[in-house]
């Protein structure tokens, strides 16, 4: 009998082994890589495209340091959020550690976040900011992004700056108000209607004279901005003297729109400002068709999301790398860019 029970323990002994020490073993070998799902709401978003190149390599960076290897699986939502919870249903099937969403629809987070729940694969939101609601909805959700306001007081403290300093870099009539346009981004994104109260909030409280000219939704598009400032144009001659944009992109293709329509006239003089600190942004700053814009220290930004997503993966404590606001949010740090402050080419 006691022969037959130690057949027995032995015969037990490697199934034992493989559900315990064994298993250990295995999941630290899967550990060899690392697999983070991200999608973006538009591929063609020129600050989220810079943001998405920096992304890379950091996961490259990582790679190359640590001989950890990290899958980057990154597609484009195409602004429908239904396509875009397909591609979390995708992520989630294929395993991956951590989800990094630039969502489509910001109030339709939960969604995505009952699937990451049910499916315990953390969640790290970025750009677009999910309603508070949502994001108290688990302890795995992270947010990672600028705040808006500070963005939209920086772009106002510009404008006050250059005016303190000559009422005539904004007042270019000299008839003692400034009057200006606003290129808002989608209506129902909260860094929109942020950056619009708040920029021209700053220009009121910093006792700059200003009126309104008129002000439409451009959905942070270049084409859909220049088309706009084109009908402005011919609708107001010679009255706009500021183009305020919540982003660079619109302010862009404003400036395209100034070019086609008053090319070599007055409309040349009318002052811009936009926020992202984008490539084509910063050359414009450089030529001086752009005023000014807001650096939101990419390199940090896209350092804090795969660092939140790494940590989440390889089950290290996040605080413990990243400095987070309430547990769980990080706000990048903002900067006024300007031709006086930009480093010499």
């Amino acid at each position: 009998m006691r022969r037959g029970l130690l057949c027995g323990c032995l015969f037990l002994m490697p199934a034992l082994c493989l559900m315990s020490g064994c298993g250990e073993k295995a999941e630290q070998e899967e550990k060899n890589s690392i697999r983070l799902g991200v999608s973006i709401y538009r591929w063609e978003d020129a600050f989220v495209s810079t943001l998405r190149a920096e992304l890379e390599e950091k996961a490259k960076e990582y790679e190359q340091e640590t001989g950890l290897k990290v899958v980057l699986d990154i597609v484009d939502a195409k602004e429908s959020q239904s396509v875009q919870n397909g591609q979390v249903e995708r992520f989630i099937s294929l395993g991956c550690d951590a989800l990094c969403i630039n969502i489509v629809d910001r109030s339709a987070a939960s969604d995505i976040i009952v699937r990451a729940m049910d499916a315990d694969v953390p969640v790290v939101f970025f750009n677009r900011e999910p309603v508070e609601e949502d994001m108290d909805r688990w302890d795995r959700l992270y947010y990672v992004g600028a705040d808006a306001k500070e963005s939209a007081v920086i772009q106002g403290t510009i404008l006050a700056d250059a005016y303190d300093a000559d009422h005539s870099s904004l007042d270019l009539n000299g008839d003692g108000v400034v009057k200006y346009v606003l290129l808002e981004g989608e209506s129902s994104h909260q860094d929109s209607l942020i950056r619009t109260e708040w920029s021209i909030q700053t220009l009121k409280d910093r006792q700059v004279p200003i009126e309104r000219v008129t002000g439409g939704i451009a959905n942070w598009d270049r084409s859909q901005a220049s088309a706009l400032m084109e009908q402005w144009l011919e609708e107001y001659p010679g009255e706009i003297e500021l183009v305020i944009s919540n982003n660079d992109e619109m302010a862009l293709g404003a400036i395209e729109a100034i070019e086609r329509v008053d090319a070599g006239g007055a409309g040349r003089d009318i002052r811009l400002v936009g926020i992202d600190a984008t490539p084509d942004a910063v050359e414009a700053v450089r030529e001086g068709t752009l005023m000014g814009t807001v650096n939101q220290d990419l390199e940090a930004y896209a350092d804090a999301i795969f660092e939140i997503a790494r940590c989440l993966s390889l089950g290290e404590p996040v605080e413990d790398h990243v400095a987070l606001e309430g547990g769980k949010y990080y706000r990048s740090a903002q900067t006024p860019v300007t031709r006086d402050n930009l480093p010499k080419s």
